[in-house]
């Protein structure tokens, strides 16, 4: 065995075994969160633009002027704190590469880090590069609230960080105020630091999206992280970002400069004509996940499926056991080979599995006719 012991445990991600799946079967992929359209046209335009204007050698370590200057703007005018594009932003090669840049500067080898799970499946992936060890919140159905008890019960004299990701993949939870003012009390009352993951932040259809960093102190100990990759529909360009105040900044930034340096730099060009597009934009895009969203939970709901109605994001979890399977694995390879549709099975997203072995998550970050060819083909399905 060749690979680092700190990696050992971590496999394959899930992500990459379900989308082979999929095309190994032809199925309908509502599994990894990628959309099956293309972002607009005036982002496409401006990366093609700068790459004919000869924009194509390194960018700055810490981002294309215009981009920092787009990120800081916008991230102003959502929370009202004053960033400095030069001191607090950098863009990064996606908010996986801000993640493990976050991590690999902030965290030392033994510190504790809360991770709340479900999780996406890099941060435990993250703890264990940084040499951290992992203290585990769980949210529960149906509500998966952020419980203060069991909260609390995870920070010590030990933490260095809590992460939170609001609105939250895959449970579509967006958290509320009153839940982030537990989560910033902590962090003062154990001297942690808070790395937000935000991705999902122009994603909202129920309640408002709350940055962890406008709470009254948090500024000083918190790095916003998020991407143009979900907003846009261009996950594939992975150009993402981090905002926080100098300490944290300087923190990322060691590492950043050795894990990418920078980042694509046409499309750091592109992105910044993208965060400049008109609010009508954000408007639109949550109209059209709207309906996608009610399209697909509707026709579960119809299925048989136990639906927990996201506020945020482009996943749903449902409850599968009316369908008579053991767990999630073994009916996400029942759908996928004999159904057609590919899912994600989020055991893969618990640190005990059987945490999450009743659920099973759709993506509906799809064209609506993508959406209900699946619906179709999960008509076979039957509750036992």
């Amino acid at each position: 065995m060749q690979t680092a012991h700190r990696l050992q445990t971590l496999g394959q991600t899930i992500f990459t075994e379900m989308s082979q799946l999929a095309l190994d079967h032809d199925a309908v992929n509502l599994g990894q969160g990628f959309p099956d359209f293309d972002g607009p046209d005036f982002v496409k335009e401006a990366a093609i633009a700068a790459i004919r204007a000869g924009k194509n050698q390194y960018a700055p370590l810490s981002g294309v002027s215009r981009l920092r200057g787009a990120i800081a703007g916008r991230f102003s005018q959502r929370t009202g704190i004053p960033v400095d594009p030069n001191r607090h932003v950098t863009v990064t090669s996606g908010c996986t590469e801000a993640l493990a840049s976050a991590f690999l500067g902030l965290v030392d080898p033994g510190d504790e880090v809360v991770l709340i799970e479900p999780f996406y499946d890099s941060y435990p992936a993250d703890v264990a590069l940084a040499g951290a060890l992992p203290r585990f919140v769980t949210l529960r159905p149906p509500e998966f609230a952020l419980d203060e008890t069991s909260l609390r019960a995870a920070f010590s004299h030990k933490t260095r960080a809590v992460l939170i990701n609001t609105p939250h993949n895959p449970t579509g939870r967006v958290f509320s105020r009153e839940e982030l003012e537990t989560v910033a009390s902590l962090c003062k009352e154990f001297d942690a630091i808070a790395i937000t993951d935000e991705v999902y932040e122009d994603l909202v259809f129920d309640g408002v999206h709350t940055s962890l960093a406008q709470l009254d102190g948090m500024w000083e100990r918190t790095i916003t992280l998020s991407s143009l990759g979900k907003t846009f529909s261009l996950t594939g360009w992975k150009v993402g970002w981090a905002v926080g105040p100098d300490d944290l900044t300087a923190g990322l930034r060691a590492a950043h400069q050795f894990v990418t340096f920078a980042t694509a730099t046409p499309l750091q060009h592109a992105a910044a004509a993208a965060l400049e597009a008109p609010e009508v934009f954000y408007i639109d895009l949550v109209a059209d996940y709207r309906r996608r969203r009610d399209l697909l939970a509707g026709g579960l709901t119809d299925l048989g499926f136990d639906v927990f109605m996201p506020k945020g994001t482009y996943f749903i979890l449902a409850d599968h056991t009316r369908f008579g399977f053991s767990d999630d694995v073994e009916f996400a390879r029942y759908m996928v080979t004999e159904v057609g549709v590919a899912v994600i099975p989020p055991s893969a997203f618990y640190h005990r599995r059987e945490d999450g072995s009743s659920l099973i998550r759709f993506a509906f970050c799809k064209d609506e006719g993508t959406l209900k060819e699946a619906l179709h083909r999960m008509a076979s399905l039957r509750v036992r």
